[in-house]
């Protein structure tokens, strides 16, 4: 197969996913589509399993926490998939309400996924469903809040450690 340009990449999911996209950035230095939360699953395993996109690795995942937009409240969802064979990346965002931000587990498809969604649950909030371990894994177990979320305040002590702030 041959690297495919970033329009090109987006008309293959339209293609197959009409629905799927709601927005496309194609300018600026990492441009990006947003994809519905409820088709995620489905434009995940496209972008794997179509030989023209092969993205064979999800190298990111983050989480990022918009609590004032002008359309409400929001997390994203940030992927970066690459394909090792094409020679080509894209970037995915799906944008979640922050009250009760869900989104499909992709571990399933790209195993790398397993420790990102994790790491993006403990710092941000986000539900991976079906994820098979959805645990914290930077912050201990039994630590209250998200520390990205943007009105996340510090605790003074943890398990009576005080927190030194500098």
């Amino acid at each position: 197969m041959a690297r495919l340009e970033i329009g090109q990449i987006i008309a293959v999911i339209k293609e197959k996913l009409p629905e799927a996209v709601v927005e496309e950035v194609l300018d600026g230095v990492d441009p990006f589509v947003v994809v519905k939360a409820e088709q995620w699953g489905e434009t995940a395993r496209l972008c794997r399993d179509d030989s023209r996109l092969g993205f064979d690795l999800l190298s990111c995942i983050s989480g990022v926490d918009y609590p004032e937009r002008e359309e409400g409240p929001e997390i994203e969802v940030i992927y970066h998939l690459d394909s090792t064979v094409n020679h080509h990346g894209l970037t995915i965002k799906v944008k979640l309400p922050r009250g009760d931000p869900r989104v499909a587990s992709v571990e399933e498809i790209w195993r790398t996924a397993d420790w990102h969604e994790r790491e993006t649950y403990d710092l941000v909030g986000v539900i991976f469903e079906g994820h098979h371990n959805l645990v914290r894994i930077l912050c201990a177990d039994d630590w209250v809040g998200h520390p990205l979320r943007k009105d996340y305040e510090s605790p003074d002590s943890f398990h009576g450690i005080k927190n030194v702030i500098y």
